[in-house]
């Protein structure tokens, strides 16, 4: 028998996912899988940690699970990008997916083809996103803002003056605000200098 992971999720405590678990329970029963429920409630889609979500994905990694059922994209992933890369991980566990309002079902060509697709679209958002961002370093750059860390105003001689306290590089990097490789960097080269 085909083992389903029936996953259901509500946002706040008031609200109730029987109806999705109703939702679930008759599809699998159409299809004649058995269902193991996962279940989280008052937790938002956006969160990181989610404890039904983070037990189905164990009973997925330990291979107890044959295919992944939910009502909606929503209740399942926080962005396109989480559900493709949820997606991958349960293609390489050979893993099914099933999303009943969406009808996207990797179990059939059609839906495998369906979740190729919103693969290239999430690919293509990134793309977009990464475009942007150097779209705005270069902008930054043209109008003469400096970007990444301010740079410490520390001289080799102020370094060396620890050192000879037998300070070590750990130590004078914390009180100099520097790295521990720069406090050395620093104290090994001949030039003076800030950096």
């Amino acid at each position: 028998m085909t083992a389903a992971a029936g996953y259901a999720r509500v946002s706040t405590p008031d609200q109730d996912p029987t109806a999705q678990l109703e939702q679930l329970r008759t599809y699998c029963g159409a299809r004649g899988w058995g269902i193991h429920e996962y279940v989280d409630r008052g937790v938002s889609g956006a969160k990181e940690r989610r404890p039904g979500l983070d037990a189905l994905l164990q009973a997925v990694r330990r291979r107890k699970v044959d295919v992944v059922v939910c009502t909606k994209l929503d209740r399942l992933a926080r962005s396109l990008e989480h559900l493709v890369a949820l997606g991958k991980e349960f293609k390489t566990l050979g893993v099914e997916l099933v999303v009943l309002d969406q009808a996207l079902d990797t179990t059939t060509s059609a839906g495998k083809a369906l979740f190729g697709m919103l693969a290239v679209f999430a690919e293509f958002e990134r793309d977009l996103i990464r475009e942007r961002v150097i779209a705005g370093v270069r902008r930054a750059k043209a109008l003469g803002k400096r970007l990444g860390r301010p740079r410490a105003l520390v001289g080799r001689e102020q370094v060396l003056a620890l050192r000879e306290t037998g300070l070590s590089y750990r130590t004078i990097g914390r009180r100099l605000r520097i790295s521990p490789a720069l406090a050395h960097r620093l104290a090994r080269d001949s030039a003076s200098g800030g950096f």
